[in-house]
């Protein structure tokens, strides 16, 4: 017992040290598909999105796909509707069921869609004054589907894994045709999808000792894509969380108070390491009020929410609001709905 409690402290005082040192690294623009970076669910949001080790049933598929094997409910379903910046509009939803209580695992499914609203196209003109044209306007959007599977194999330690398709559609632009003498002579319109396929898994070890859970996932593995003539990969990022509640060291009932800590290390392709901080404070299993910090980004930074809950009839109901500030950027607001049964 002593043993695991010194391992969770050493660990504990390490996620800072393991930040900072690699802090010096700068990685910018590496990345593509950037709509897969974006928290997916309320709850996770307002937790500054410190949600490897949390159980989040079905939207656990979004950040560790190992923590499904928790869900000790038949099915689990979540719908999340977000306005992100700049008029970016996201729905996502996830999906579970657990047919034997955890002896054949859980299967998920998983559904996130953007809007990034009406773009007024333009192409080049040298005979314009402007030197560009308007031309008709475009729509882009994304999407990603995917399916995951997690199991325990044991009391402790549960592993999982998704396997999806993201797709993105930029638009299309016109693109002029050269003769031997390299004028113009005509044009060809192309348009700018791509589709790839992506994996995420993750581990998930409760240590025993109190409610200390340690985790790790990786998401986003996949080739490198292209549009034109330049490549790119998708926002691949590990993470390392642990979590615990507090309020386990003292004697209080927890059916009444509980005290939900996380934190979570990020390594990021594009991004130098980050950590995230969340907490979540539940009472008498009905009410919960949110809040976290994200470290070393750009614009955010505090995040906070609350959430409700019932369960009536063997169902759980419950809806969760999330908040963020977002720099010079508009602010961020989510709402989420969950039923459990």
């Amino acid at each position: 017992m002593k043993k695991q409690l010194m391992t969770c402290m050493i660990s504990l005082l390490l996620l800072p040290s393991f930040c900072g040192i690699l802090a010096a690294d700068k990685k910018l623009a590496q990345t593509g598909f950037q709509f897969l970076s974006i928290p997916p669910h309320a709850r996770s949001a307002a937790m500054g999105e410190a949600f490897t080790t949390i159980d989040g049933r079905s939207s656990s598929l979004f950040y560790n796909p190992a923590n499904m094997a928790r869900m000790d409910c038949f099915m689990d379903f979540s719908f999340t509707k977000q306005n992100w910046i700049a008029d970016i509009n996201l729905i996502s939803a996830s999906f579970a069921v657990n047919p034997a209580r955890g002896a054949y695992g859980t299967l998920g499914f998983s559904l996130m869609t953007v809007d990034y609203g009406e773009i007024q196209g333009t192409r080049v003109d040298a005979g314009s004054d402007a030197g560009y044209i308007d031309t008709e306007t475009y729509s882009p959007g994304a999407f990603v589907v995917g399916t995951g599977y997690g199991i325990a194999l044991t009391d402790r330690f549960s592993v999982g894994g998704q396997i999806k398709y993201a797709y993105q559609s930029i638009g299309s632009n016109t693109i002029p045709i050269l003769d031997k003498n390299d004028q113009m002579v005509d044009t060809e319109t192309k348009d700018n999808e791509l589709g790839v396929v992506a994996y995420d898994f993750g581990t998930l070890y409760q240590t025993g000792f109190r409610s200390i859970a340690f985790g790790m996932s990786v998401s986003n593995f996949s080739p490198e894509v292209k549009y034109e003539n330049e490549s790119f990969q998708l926002p691949m990022t590990f993470r390392i969380g642990i979590s615990m509640d507090v309020l386990d060291f003292l004697r209080v009932d927890d059916s009444i108070h509980s005290l939900l800590v996380s934190i979570d290390a990020l390594h990021p392709r594009a991004y130098s390491e980050r950590l995230n901080f969340g907490i979540e404070y539940l009472f008498m299993d009905l009410f919960a009020l949110r809040g976290g910090y994200l470290y070393n980004y750009d614009e955010r930074g505090l995040t906070a929410g609350l959430g409700v809950q019932k369960n009536l009839n063997n169902r759980l109901i419950a809806f969760d609001y999330a908040y963020t500030p977002f720099g010079i950027f508009d602010n961020v607001q989510q709402l989420s709905f969950r039923v459990s049964l």
